[in-house]
Order: C-alpha cells, then sequence, then structure tokens
C-alpha cells in the first residue's frame, strides 16, 4: 500500500481507538497497519439473533426467524479484571482479516475485547443474495446481530458491561450508526442495556433517526467520511445534521472528513479507485428516517410521505465507488465538524498510563 494511503488508514484507526476511550478506556499503544497478530484467549460463541425482512418488522414486533450467528470473542493478552469490549462489524464484502480483522487486533492491543463474526455466511448469503435485492441487503437482520453480540457481551464475566462499543465499515458503518437509534434499541433489546460509543466508518448513508425527542440512545457517535465518497457524499450528512438542529433535537453525532478519500478507503489491499455497478449505491436516495409513526423520508431538508418504489429505484443509477484510493494526498489531519469528542487526558485503567489525545488523530503516552 502506497505511503499515503497507509498514514490515512492509520489516522482512522487513531481515531477509532481515541472515541471509543472516550467511552471507558484510554490508549496504551500505537496502531500499526500489518503489524503482528496477539496471542489473548480466544472464545468461539454463538449469538442469538434473527432474521427480518426489513425495519418495518423490526418496529411493528414481529417474531423473526431464529438465526445462530458464530462469532469470534477474543482478549488482550494482558492481564485484567473486567475488560472494555468492541464488537467490529464487517463490509458488504463479509468479514475481511486485512480490514475488521487488523481494527480488530490493534483494540485488543489497545486493551479492548473484539467481537467479530460474518453476518452473511451465517444465513449463507452470497453476493448474488446482497447486490441488486429491491429492499438492498440485509441491515435489519445486521443490527439484529449487532444487538444480540451487545446482549452476549453485557454478559459475559469478563467485560464491563457498561463499555461495550460498535465500529463498522460501510454496510457495518450504517449498523454502528442505526444501533444508536432507540427505536430499534428499545425493540430488540430488553432493559436499557446499550452500546457506550458508535463508530461509523464511511457508513452505507441510508437511514437517519427522526428528529425527535429520544430518537437516540445518547450515546455518541462518531462517522468517518471520505470528501471524494460516491457512496455517502459528506453534504447528505451535514443536511441531516442541519435538519436535526433546526427541529430542535440535534443528533450526538460527530463528523470526521478525510480530503481526497473515497469509499473503502481502510482496506489495504484495494489500491486502485475504480466503480462496480454492480453495488447499489445510496448517494441519489434520500435519507429514509424511522422513529415513532413508522418510516419517513428526508427530502430537501424536510419530512416527506416515503415512497417504497422511489427509493428502490433510486439505488440503481448510481454505482458505489468500492475500491480505496492511494493516489490522493493523505491529510496532515482530517477535519473535524463537531468538537464534542475532543478530551485534554484520559486515564487508562491499565496501570494508570496517561495517554494525551488532544485532536483525536495522536496518541501519546
Amino acid at each position: 500500500m502506497r505511503r499515503a494511503g497507509r498514514r490515512r488508514v492509520l489516522l482512522a484507526g487513531s481515531v477509532v481507538v481515541a472515541a471509543l476511550a472516550i467511552a471507558g478506556v484510554a490508549i496504551e499503544t500505537a496502531l500499526v497497519h500489518g503489524q503482528g497478530g496477539d496471542a489473548g484467549p480466544i472464545e468461539l460463541v454463538t449469538l442469538r439473533s434473527g432474521s427480518y425482512a426489513d425495519f418495518r418488522q423490526v418496529l411493528t414486533g414481529e417474531t423473526p426467524a431464529a438465526a445462530s450467528v458464530p462469532a469470534m470473542l477474543r482478549f488482550p493478552d494482558r492481564p485484567g479484571g473486567r475488560y472494555p469490549a468492541v464488537v467490529v462489524v464487517h463490509t458488504l464484502g463479509g468479514f475481511q482479516e486485512a480490514n475488521e480483522g487488523w481494527l480488530a487486533a490493534a483494540l485488543r492491543r489497545s486493551g479492548f475485547a473484539t467481537l467479530t463474526y460474518d453476518s452473511f455466511s451465517a444465513r449463507r448469503l452470497g453476493q448474488s443474495d446482497l447486490v441488486g435485492a429491491r429492499g438492498g441487503p440485509p441491515l435489519a437482520s445486521a443490527v439484529a446481530d449487532a444487538f444480540a453480540a451487545l446482549r452476549l457481551l453485557a454478559g459475559h464475566r469478563r467485560v464491563g458491561a457498561d463499555r461495550i462499543g460498535i465500529v463498522g465499515f460501510s454496510f457495518g458503518g450504517e449498523v454502528a450508526h442505526l444501533t444508536a437509534f432507540e427505536a430499534l434499541r428499545s425493540a430488540m433489546v430488553p432493559g436499557a442495556s446499550r452500546f457506550a460509543a458508535h463508530v461509523a466508518t464511511y457508513p452505507a448513508g441510508g437511514y437517519g433517526a427522526r428528529a425527535e425527542p429520544g430518537a437516540y440512545t445518547g450515546a455518541p457517535i462518531l462517522m468517518l467520511l471520505g470528501e471524494k465518497d460516491d457512496n455517502l457524499p459528506v453534504a447528505k450528512v451535514e443536511g441531516y445534521l442541519a435538519y436535526a438542529k433546526e427541529a430542535g433535537h440535534p443528533a450526538p453525532i460527530t463528523m470526521v472528513v478525510y480530503p481526497g478519500a473515497v469509499h473503502a478507503w481502510t482496506v489495504p489491499t484495494l489500491v486502485a479507485p475504480r466503480f462496480s455497478a454492480q453495488y447499489g449505491s445510496m448517494r441519489k436516495c434520500p435519507l429514509v428516517l424511522l422513529g415513532g409513526g413508522g418510516p419517513t423520508w428526508l427530502v430537501d431538508g424536510r419530512e416527506q410521505p416515503l415512497d417504497p418504489d422511489a427509493l428502490a429505484a433510486c439505488r440503481g443509477p448510481a454505482p458505489a465507488t468500492r475500491w480505496a484510493s492511494t493516489r490522493v494526498r493523505a491529510p496532515a489531519r482530517p477535519r473535524t465538524r463537531r468538537r464534542s469528542w475532543s478530551v485534554t487526558c484520559v486515564r487508562s485503567v491499565q496501570g494508570g498510563v496517561r495517554s494525551c489525545i488532544p485532536t483525536l488523530l495522536e496518541c501519546k503516552t
């Protein structure tokens, strides 16, 4: 991977760990892409989840088909009591060791337990099942998997139940955002259990929470976006944030934009930017808003009745950039649009080490 793209990946990884640190643990190690794996304890577990046709089935309380999702729970190789933990959710391409696996290993080196799995292989879904489907990829089922992971981790004797975060890429980034919607959390998770932090890395950009009281769980959300991402233009997120703020219920989202970056820019094996027309894009689609009273969508800054046929049609003519570009210059530091994630220093639970994160980009012991 060329130096510019590699630098952007390292900056993004540092931001992810810094964000999660604010939810409960600081950083002790630097992120180095390609660094060897760790040797911490491994548990093979099963997520008791469900397969949903769509979010309507979730919000109306219909019972889903049962689904069992094999998962891998791994712990840092350093001794500890109850670890903070992170659920890492994959892209539309499924779990990749070079992308999700690398970040999970970096998180373990920083003191987090990690849970990884593949929602698609567990349901025997291939690319032909995911690409071009009228209803889009099975996001509702993937959200169910993420909440099943939360339930499993919250009940584990080695995990701090109130220090569980979620990180996702592309399809998984959308899952990371959706799991912050209170309407979905309350429908899928008994009691008050929630994720402590959400990091959505170049999410698909299909959904937002309706601007109303209690729309979000209250946990902080970090979105890492590419300036040239054809799948989710930065202006689309800015428009959603403006809508929520104008309605008097601002979304708890911090947005970080990487100049020159396109979709999938964290994947180190994808080095040449090109369009993949077989993948549908949400670029031209208004955001679907979930909340009380059924789904609507956001058109020109205003809620409008949802048109399912128009939603299916708008996915077709907008192919997404699926390959990461390393030919653009990496930024010295990305643009941060909100500062609510900023901290001066936080104290690690490991040995009292201090890590100062003045800009969310550099971790210094």
